[in-house]
């Protein structure tokens, strides 16, 4: 079994480096749109059974243009972005990014999901889809603290916890093999 994740458009607020969360619904911009149909053209070409996509406009409307062969929809609540608590809708400068991106991080944040609770999310999430789709090729549209979630699902956490790192680009698209 294929996963493939797809990271949703450029927002305004990944270009002026504000917390959207799943608290800021907002579309994708012109940028994202471009993106979008760039990526359109790769996906056309991959066997995908299934599409899997958060709810939030910015997936949603990213998956409407990248679903050029009409696979099957599901939305799906869990892979959602991360909820941001207090932060959304205000500059990465006004908090420490890097520990705002640190599994191990203490600072608390009214209504944050930290980084392990999102881990536990996505990973509950990906063990499931496994078991229920097991010969299937799943296109995931989402976000991108989810798609650090997915990579690190497969991959080992650095010692540090760090991982602002592991941010894919917009409509960027990585590829996973899911087997048992």
């Amino acid at each position: 079994m294929k996963l493939y994740v797809i990271r949703h458009g450029q927002t305004d607020s990944n270009i002026l480096n504000i917390y959207n969360g799943n608290l800021l619904d907002e579309d994708i911009n012109d940028v994202g749109i471009m993106q979008a149909k760039k990526a359109a053209k790769v996906i056309k070409n991959l066997n995908i059974d299934l599409i899997i996509c958060s709810p939030l406009l910015r997936a949603k409307h990213t998956c409407e243009i990248i679903n050029t062969n009409n696979i099957k929809v599901i939305y799906d609540k869990r892979i959602q972005e991360r909820n941001c608590g207090s932060l959304t809708n205000t500059k990465h400068d006004s908090f420490y990014y890097d520990e705002y991106w640190n599994y191990y991080s203490k600072i608390k944040v009214n209504n944050l999901e930290s980084v392990p609770e999102l881990f536990k999310r996505i990973h509950s999430f990906l063990d499931e889809i496994k078991e229920k789709y097991k010969d299937k090729n799943i296109l995931l549209v989402t976000h991108g603290g989810v798609a650090r979630a997915i990579y690190f699902y497969f991959n080992e956490l650095p010692k540090d916890g760090k991982i602002e790192k592991y941010l894919p680009n917009n409509c960027e698209i990585m590829e996973y093999i899911l087997d048992d």
